[in-house]
């Protein structure tokens, strides 16, 4: 259930690492012109618009990949309306941190990060909620297919770090780099 879960959370995770990116881009001197922050927020709209895009096409691909039954429909449209009302949820915390951000100090900032997380956590509980609830009306078919797209994400992870060589220090590679 947990790999079901997060591989579920990939667009959310994915969002996350955009949001954070486009946070950091957004931030501008104090002395900014309007005419660059008017730049900036065209920017976020078309971020915004480019996350949207790949939740929709998230939904269309578990779609299609689960054969979702019309029997099943009702399961299936509140687990898709959790999936967008998160990524809105979470590109509206972002956008307004990314505002407050160049007149925050180091202790607001770390307690605004802190609150996205916390909402982060909170969102990935509803979307395991709605998953559970989809999950149970699947046919066994489905599950297996389900189970089988979220394990093969794992098995490409774990093969991914397995595969790294030990460097000449003796210890993993991914250990020897992570300072």
């Amino acid at each position: 259930m947990k790999q079901a879960i997060r591989n579920v959370a990939v667009p959310a995770l994915l969002s996350l690492a955009i949001f954070t990116t486009s946070a950091f881009a957004q931030q501008a001197p104090a002395s900014a012109s309007s005419s660059s922050m008017s730049s900036s927020s065209s920017m976020t709209k078309s971020h915004a618009q480019k996350r949207a895009d790949v939740v929709e096409q998230r939904i269309t691909d578990l779609h299609a990949k689960l054969n979702i039954t019309d029997q099943q429909s009702k399961q299936w449209d509140a687990f898709t309306q959790t999936m967008r009302d998160n990524a809105n949820k979470t590109d509206g915390a972002f956008r307004d941190r990314a505002q407050k951000l160049s007149s925050m100090d180091a202790d607001d900032a770390m307690k605004s990060y802190a609150a996205l997380a916390q909402q982060h956590a909170e969102n990935m509980q509803k979307l395991s909620s709605a998953f559970s609830d989809l999950y149970a009306v699947l046919s066994p078919e489905q599950k297996q297919v389900a189970d089988a797209m979220y394990r093969n994400e794992q098995a490409k992870k774990k093969a991914a770090h397995g595969s790294h060589k030990h460097s000449k220090s003796g210890a993993p590679a991914s250990a020897s780099s992570a300072g």
